[in-house]
């Protein structure tokens, strides 16, 4: 039996990109996939291949690339010890079929005596995986290793050749594939571990361990993991499960390499310790541009137009002028296929532009009315190319002057996509010859065109045979040629509007064995819905898309309409498997068929793996179906468990990160909601980096919708996330919205405790960003709130919070009366986890007071209550203090090995500022312990993360 692959392969970051090259024919760049469900790519569209044998057929062909496999070899290896008595005929009947699927009779050539796969070196997905897991073993940089092997590993779909089970060669083979993955991923996980990523790596050799008890080299990995995050005994006891499992079902002892390192375990050999971070040498190279449209066809005018301005932008010539920026004004009505021409472009130039391509959606007419702020969009390029937050400036102005000076001498591609109008993208565009900036819109950017000189690129609906050439690519040659007719009617219905010939072509395509003269004919029998989308018709009533859109829409079973018109509820840019089916109102694997059938139908759409999204007209029609068939309270009942999935889930994933935030009162989640309960931190950080922009916009659409509770509640479960990532823009924004919404009228309704929680966490922000003012006034307000409501902790906290804030000021005295007073308050409500903190941050300040015997003796006094209540987060800090108190009474060894308890700690946390901080406090330990050039490597280390954080971060 094949064995089952870890799930978490398809939890890698990014995406195969499987335009690796044109074929050598110049046709469709063409791929065999068989590391998971057998199919074919064509031009990055996937075909299905129907049918256990014809699947068989192609991965035999597929495993034995440009060789030639007999037809008695695949009769044996295809039908096994019992073929039919036909199975020559059949077996030729498969290779034609396979022949049409793959676009290209010659891609399975005949050869006596059999067929032969000749697709190129890069046909197949298990020649590109071997090829670069074998040019990542031999790669001796870690980072380049990493990077080859990550590429590898992503083109596993699943358990290899999943769909041929039960022919014994292809089950070995199935397994021989399974054993390449594991050979690559244990390879991975050794690079990442010498690029010192041992934190990150613990969840998932935890996994692989349970998964592969005898694996004696994951076991190594996960024990050095363990022993690097400064959990010796955790890793000593990691040997001791191994060699009970050994000797207990095989009857064996571990193998040296593994007694060794328990050896150099026991005695901390110190080159067992982690390698120290390697700055950066060179700049962040982006590389944002989404995949191409597969089924792009014509636009012969528009590209040329396109082209014109490569040459100046990249210096060859001085094609724009005296000097001028290159910029593209490419505009047109909805659907007409503005960002697949300009997508399909870029890609094509992006290697005139070494140093980067940028893409933003701006959702300039997005159905939900929220166009995206320019300066997000600046602060989303600035992250791009690594601009540490300490770098970035106050106000749009300033950001957008610092991305031009970053820009300035580069060659880059800037796609904004979907703008507003030409205000949007203004401070988003390049001031200096070099970079070529792209705007596409539904708006006619007249001043852009007029002030900025932007090359005026008009997308007009296809041509006829352009709009024919869309459904080849599609359909196949074959399919639109028996049938003109029907396909210039299907062309003529569609108005040649290149979105709604793609989904009419999505329906084709699910559905072969239809005559393209049905589809013709429903085209022509459907109505013409009036509503939003009036704004995208043509004088022609058939160039409204509704009549594709009903057709296919009618065409679905009721789950997945119902699905449809649920997920036109959801704000944000894409939905997770959970959120989906929260809105559905159904079990998570009970909504994996009906959005299965939405994708199937080119209705919903799939950017990356385990996430969904709608074309906003699709979102558009959606919402119109919505209004018609479902009442207004299931709408908000949709709602509700939407906003109940991503609070619960937050709340208990925050929960793993701080638990010091104790429980909170959140009520149960309404039937129907999906809640997954993440089970360690590194899956709980994984969940929040997924959903960060849903959760940032499920803030808003509670607030819109009047969930004030959810609201503040929800900002409330997100910000130890954030504060950890150091989103502190993102995090101020989300408290205001709660703060918002909490104040406009509602009194009877206002929850007083999430009032003044809300205050507090909105004061403690904006003293991380530096608006002291603001931080003083909200956390005032808080302590307000939390005194008229008699809410003896939240004005303990508050308390705290602004006694941290007058320790940023300066002011120690008043830091020391305000802790102190929250000491008390802790101290009465029996609460020991803050209570141990604020005792620490009394000892903090009497060490800026001078008084360091008295600051060593509280901080030892917070250590043992945090240890003792395995508050990892207030033990770092308790280590830290107790060090820095040492230091300052002269003992710097004491000190260091103190600080180097706290290091452990927060690098096990993952708390980069806490790791910055500390490694100071060791540069200065160092300094006056006479080892100046392990002091110099502190600091530099330090230093280097500082670079990456807001500069509050490390104070």
């Amino acid at each position: 039996m094949r064995r089952q692959q870890s799930d978490t392969r398809r939890s890698a970051p990014g995406f195969i990109d499987t335009f690796e090259g044109v074929n050598r024919w110049g046709a469709a760049a063409l791929r065999v996939r068989l590391l998971g469900p057998v199919d074919v790519l064509v031009d990055g569209a996937a075909r299905p291949v129907r049918g256990q044998r014809r699947k068989a057929v192609l991965a035999v062909l597929g495993l034995h690339p440009g060789e030639v496999v007999s037809t008695g070899r695949l009769v044996d290896l295809v039908w096994g010890d019992a073929p039919p008595p036909n199975a020559v005929n059949a077996l030729q009947s498969h290779v034609s079929y396979l022949r049409r699927t793959l676009g290209d009779k010659a891609v399975i050539a005949s050869r006596p005596p059999g067929y032969l796969l000749d697709a190129g070196g890069e046909g197949t997905d298990v020649a590109v995986a071997e090829r670069r897991i074998a040019a990542g073993l031999q790669e001796a940089d870690p980072a380049a290793r990493a990077r080859h092997l990550q590429a590898a590993l992503e083109l596993w779909r699943g358990t290899p050749l999943a769909d041929t089970g039960g022919l014994p060669w292809l089950d070995e083979q199935a397994e021989r594939l399974g054993q390449l993955w594991l050979r690559g991923r244990r390879a991975l996980l050794e690079a990442r571990l010498g690029l010192g990523q041992h934190a990150q790596l613990l969840p998932d050799l935890e996994q692989l361990t349970r998964e592969h008890p005898f694996d004696e080299q994951l076991h190594g990995l996960l024990m050095l993991t363990l022993y690097r995050l400064g959990r010796q005994a955790d890793a000593l006891a990691a040997f001791r499960r191994l060699r009970g499992t050994l000797d207990d079902d095989l009857g064996i002892e571990p193998g040296a390499a593994l007694r060794d390192l328990e050896a150099g375990i026991l005695r901390q050999d110190p080159e067992l310790d982690a390698p120290a971070p390697v700055a950066a040498t060179a700049p962040a190279v982006p590389a944002q541009l989404p995949l191409a449209v597969g089924t792009f066809a014509g636009r012969t005018g528009e590209l040329a137009r396109l082209d014109s301005l490569l040459t100046g932008a990249t210096g060859d010539t001085a094609d724009t002028g005296a000097g001028g920026v290159a910029v593209a004004a490419v505009t047109g009505t909805a659907g007409v296929g503005k960002s697949a021409l300009v997508v399909h472009w870029a890609h094509r130039a992006a290697g005139r532009f070494p140093d980067g391509q940028l893409y933003v959606n701006l959702r300039g007419f997005d159905p939900g009315g929220r166009p995206v702020d320019p300066a997000d969009a600046v602060r989303g390029f600035l992250d791009a190319f690594g601009v540490a937050a300490a770098r970035v400036p106050a106000g749009l102005a300033a950001q957008a002057g610092l991305l031009r000076s970053l820009l300035a001498g580069r060659r880059v591609l800037i796609v904004l996509d979907n703008a507003r109008d030409a205000e949007q993208v203004r401070p988003l565009l390049p001031g200096t010859p070099g970079c070529l900036a792209v705007v596409t819109s539904r708006d006619a950017l007249t001043s852009l065109v007029a002030l900025e000189g932007a090359l005026p690129v008009a997308v007009d609906l296809l041509s006829a045979g352009e709009a024919g050439d869309l459904l080849v690519r599609r359909l196949g040659a074959a399919r639109v040629a028996a049938e003109p007719a029907a396909v210039a009617e299907i062309v003529a219905r569609c108005a040649r509007l290149p979105l709604a010939l793609a989904v009419a072509a999505g329906r084709a395509a699910t559905r072969p064995e239809l005559p393209l003269a049905d589809l013709a004919a429903s085209l022509r029998a459907a109505g013409t819905p009036s509503g939003t989308l009036d704004a995208i018709a043509g004088d022609d009533p058939v160039s409204d898309p509704r009549a594709v859109f009903s057709w296919s829409y009618r065409a679905l079973r009721p789950a997945a309409a119902e699905l449809l018109r649920r997920m036109s509820l959801a704000p944000g840019t894409d939905l997770g498997a959970g959120a989906i089916a929260s809105l559905a109102g159904v079990p998570a694997d009970a909504a994996r068929v009906p959005l299965a059938e939405l994708v199937r139908a080119n209705l919903v759409f799939q950017d990356t793996p385990g996430r969904h999204c709608l074309h906003d007209l699709l979102r558009a029609y959606a919402a119109e179906q919505a209004a018609v068939h479902d009442a207004a309270p299931g709408h908000r009942l949709a709602v509700h468990r939407l906003l109940d999935h991503y609070l619960h889930t937050a709340d208990a994933a925050a929960r793993l990160l701080d638990p010091a935030r104790g429980p909170r009162r959140l009520g149960d989640p309404q039937p129907g909601t999906t809640v997954p309960r993440p089970r360690t931190r590194g899956e709980a950080l994984a969940w929040f980096d997924a959903e960060r922009d849903p959760l940032l916009a499920a803030v808003r659409l509670a607030a819109d919708a009047g969930f004030d509770g959810h609201t503040w509640r929800l900002a409330a479960a997100v910000t130890t996330f954030l504060d950890w990532r150091g989103r502190w823009h993102d995090l101020a924004a989300v408290h205001e919205t709660a703060l918002r919404a909490q104040l406009r009228g509602r009194s009877p309704a206002v929850d007083h405790a999430g009032l003044g929680d809300t205050a507090c966490a909105l004061g403690r922000t904006y003293a991380r960003i530096g608006r002291y003012e603001d931080a003083e006034h909200h956390l005032g307000a808080a302590i307000w709130v939390h005194e008229q409501a008699g809410d003896t902790a939240g004005l303990a906290r508050a308390g705290y919070h602004l006694g941290g804030l007058a320790l940023r000021l300066r002011r120690y005295p008043q830091a020391l009366t305000l802790t102190e007073e929250a000491l008390r308050r802790f101290d009465r409500l029996g609460d020991r986890i803050w209570r141990a903190r604020a005792l620490n941050a009394t000892g903090w300040i009497h060490g800026h007071l001078g008084e360091h015997r008295q600051a060593l003796q509280r901080c030892r006094e917070a250590l043992t209550e945090t240890i003792e209540l395995d508050d990892r987060h207030g033990e770092a800090g308790a280590w830290d203090a107790v060090g820095h108190a040492h230091h300052r009474l002269g003992d710097p060894r004491q000190a260091i090995a103190c600080y180097g308890h706290a290091l452990r700690a927060y690098l096990e946390l993952g708390d980069r500022s806490g790791e910055a901080a500390v490694l100071a406090h060791l540069a200065d330990a160092h300094d006056d312990a006479a080892d100046p050039v392990t002091a110099a490597e502190h600091r530099r280390r330090g230093l280097s993360i500082l670079s990456t954080l807001d500069p509050a971060a490390g104070a």
